[in-house]
């Protein structure tokens, strides 16, 4: 008797898309944006490319897949406390998206959006839609603390963006200069930076 075989299970399509994701790292950070190749990400992960194509249908989607992969693993919401409280939570987000970016893995990321963003305008796109995500939900955040406080804040929105782009100045400062920097000295940046937004925080 002729079997037909089902649909994949979902733990194999998520499997999948893993293994895509993770040569495709590869592939991108050994070989840029522009030198990588959809057909030694193919091989590598051991698929067809119809499986690949189906899903990502050009270079610059799978990049962006990447991408999103990243913000959705540095979510702040795990770290956030559930009580909220506005110095805590400043500094529990900016040392989680810190030390994750810090790691060797997203630098290269980070390196190639730099360095190739004016040639391949979609990584522009890849990192401005990574940083307004961040603002909107450090924005939302200040807010909670602000009705909890019972403090007026009258540009969440503003105030986030201020906080978002202070680590992301800190942090293009260390890849730009290559430096090398201890957990502890991260964090002492981290105490610095919040409390001078904080003592600012009657004008927001």
């Amino acid at each position: 008797m002729k079997t037909t075989k089902g649909r994949p299970r979902q733990q194999d399509i998520a499997a999948i898309e893993r293994k895509i994701l993770e040569e495709a790292m590869a592939e991108f950070r050994e070989h840029g944006f522009g030198g990588a190749s959809l057909n030694r990400v193919v091989s590598a992960a051991g698929i067809s490319k119809t499986t690949l194509y189906s899903r990502y249908s050009s270079k610059a989607e799978l990049f962006i897949a990447i991408v999103q992969q990243q913000i959705t693993d540095m979510a702040p919401d795990s770290v956030l406390p559930k009580t909220p409280d506005l110095e805590t939570g400043l500094k529990a987000f900016a040392n989680h998206i810190l030390q994750k970016s810090l790691s060797d893995e997203m630098k290269d990321i980070n390196r190639l959006m730099l360095s190739e963003s004016v040639r391949f305008p979609e990584l522009a796109a890849a990192a401005a839609d990574r940083t307004a995500r961040g603002i909107k939900r450090i924005a939302a955040y200040i807010e909670t603390c602000a009705d909890t406080d019972g403090v007026a804040c009258g540009n969440a929105t503003r105030v986030a963006e201020v906080f978002i782009l202070m680590i992301r100045g800190w942090y293009m400062n260390v890849l730009l200069t290559n430096q090398k920097v201890s957990a502890i000295a991260r964090k002492r940046w981290v105490d610095d930076a919040v409390q001078i937004l904080l003592n600012a925080r009657q004008n927001w």
